[in-house]
């Protein structure tokens, strides 16, 4: 049975610590297998050699995606996936990898990309051509041609490490060994990936390393989808040839604490300090901020719809929000995908208190989960909007006791809150209102911010309403959060009060 979340990071935090004294663990990340053998110390001591020791996360990463099968006495990893913020040092990795590669075996053929073949260029002359002739160890060991359209670090051996574009021609018509994508972000498609991969396919221990820190959800479709295999694969802690380090913060975090910083940059301490860190926070719209050093994936929202208080937003965060007393929802997306649980409540200063307790796969147990937290938190509602795809659980939700009220006006807690749809209307208006007036907070989770982002809204009689099929993003947090608002703004006042505050601490 997979590990949850927490036990399965704490697993890899305590390896990772004894082997490396690594603190700062990916959120997904492969752990080291101890029964295979590793050219990740061979690497090392070539990041060495360029004045350039690796930091713990280095070596982690190098000791893992060069593991050897003890079967085949092949390298354990045909696929890399390694996502870190910026400035974590990602290029000293990459350049020890591909040297060493170069080296290992004779007549190996190496390519590098970037985001285009200008800045793979770049990179390759300014940092890579650059290291080498800096570095004692290697001279008279290899030769550069920088002719536009063959550049090449031709190796004494016959190995060639040269760079790429990234069209659907590239690398075609040779063989290839080791692969790598950086600045993958910037890739809308796998054209890049369609024309490596038949290219590794009669070599003996081919690898591609897709290198990344996070692109925006509406552009970087290919980085995204290989984010989302990549989790899954370590979610379900099976075996598989596809590597994965992926530092990112929770769906919780306050981009302005230092230990949110700790939590997900391995290079602090090391590279990086908080005062830079601070400083470029300070300078940074926030969204820009979360992408590039917490390594969150951006929603651009592409054309701005003006009922969405994207705004303001960002500035009603807030790490220590609370409500004791709430109201609770739940929203479905219209694939069924994913549902939403929310709370909604009043903090001790008036303002709303908007929360995601769960956001969860597809919808099997949600009633069941209801049922708990009903009868844990005795909540003044539970929001059902009907008319949308969560309308399925009403059936369910009254064969599990969830009733609407006989009276309106003297309704129970814990009843159905059951918004028409003038009503459903207006509450997404209010709660736009809440959010622009500064009578809201939020805590800053990653669903209901990509949710509030990336919505849209459609016309709804003289009114508008949030638009499911239409956002950029899954909004059934978004959706979730104004119905329970208004389950708890209008009945908080009418439910007849059986209530201790103390029963509903979160």
């Amino acid at each position: 049975m997979p590990l949850s979340e927490e036990d399965r990071t704490e697993a890899l935090r305590a390896q990772l610590l004894d082997l490396y004294g690594l603190r700062c663990v990916p959120r997904w990340g492969t752990p080291r297998d101890l029964s295979r053998k590793t050219y990740g110390p061979k690497v090392a001591r070539i990041a060495e050699a360029f004045g350039t020791p690796f930091m713990p996360w280095q070596r982690y990463v190098a000791d893992v995606a060069l593991e050897v099968d003890p079967v085949t006495g092949r390298l354990a990893y045909r696929d890399i996936l390694l996502m870190v913020p910026r400035q974590s040092g990602k290029t000293t990795l990459l350049l020890a990898k591909m040297v060493w590669r170069a080296n290992a075996w004779p007549r190996q053929n190496i390519l590098y990309s970037a985001q285009n073949r200008l800045s793979a260029r770049k990179k390759w002359e300014e940092e890579h051509v650059a290291a080498l002739d800096a570095a004692q160890r290697f001279r008279g060991r290899y030769t550069v041609r920088k002719v536009n359209g063959n550049e090449a670090i031709r190796w004494r051996n016959g190995s060639r490490h040269g760079i790429t574009s990234n069209t659907e021609t590239a690398g075609h018509g040779e063989t290839l060994d080791d692969g790598t994508i950086d600045e993958a972000f910037a890739l809308e498609d796998a054209r890049l990936e369609q024309a490596f991969s038949p290219a590794m396919i009669t070599r003996p221990q081919p690898q591609q390393w897709l290198v990344s820190t996070a692109g925006t959800l509406a552009k970087s479709h290919f980085l995204n989808g290989k984010r989302k295999r990549g989790r899954a694969i370590i979610e379900r802690g099976e075996p598989s040839t596809f590597a994965v380090f992926d530092w990112t913060v929770g769906d919780e975090y306050d981009r302005d604490e230092p230990a949110t910083w700790w939590a997900c940059m391995p290079a602090l301490g090391h590279t990086v300090t908080e005062a830079a860190v601070r400083s470029e926070r300070e300078k940074m719209e926030a969204a820009e901020f979360d992408r590039a050093y917490l390594n969150v994936t951006k929603v651009v929202v592409v054309a701005d719809d003006p009922n969405v208080p994207t705004k303001w937003w960002p500035d009603r965060h807030d790490a220590r929000s609370s409500a004791a007393d709430v109201a609770l929802a739940v929203d479905i997306t219209p694939d069924r995908q994913k549902t939403a649980i929310m709370a909604y409540g009043h903090r001790p200063d008036a303002r709303g208190h908007v929360e995601l307790i769960e956001l969860r796969d597809g919808t099997d147990g949600v009633v069941e989960r209801l049922v708990e937290l009903r009868d844990r938190h005795n909540p003044v509602a539970v929001g059902l909007d009907v008319a949308g795809p969560a309308g399925s659980l009403l059936v369910p939700l009254n064969n599990a006791g969830f009733t609407t009220p006989k009276d309106p006006m003297k309704p129970g807690r814990g009843q159905l809150a059951i918004p028409t749809s003038r009503e459903f209307a207006a509450s997404c208006g209010a709660f736009a209102d809440a959010v622009e007036h500064d009578h809201l907070r939020h805590l800053n989770q990653r669903p209901l911010n990509e949710a509030l982002t990336g919505a849209r809204t459609r016309p709804l009689g003289d009114a508008w309403a949030w638009a499911r099929r239409t956002s950029d993003s899954n909004i059934a947090p978004l959706v979730g959060g104004t119905v329970a608002r208004w389950a708890y703004e209008s009945r908080a006042h009418l439910v007849i009060d059986d209530y201790d505050v103390l029963d509903s601490v979160w």
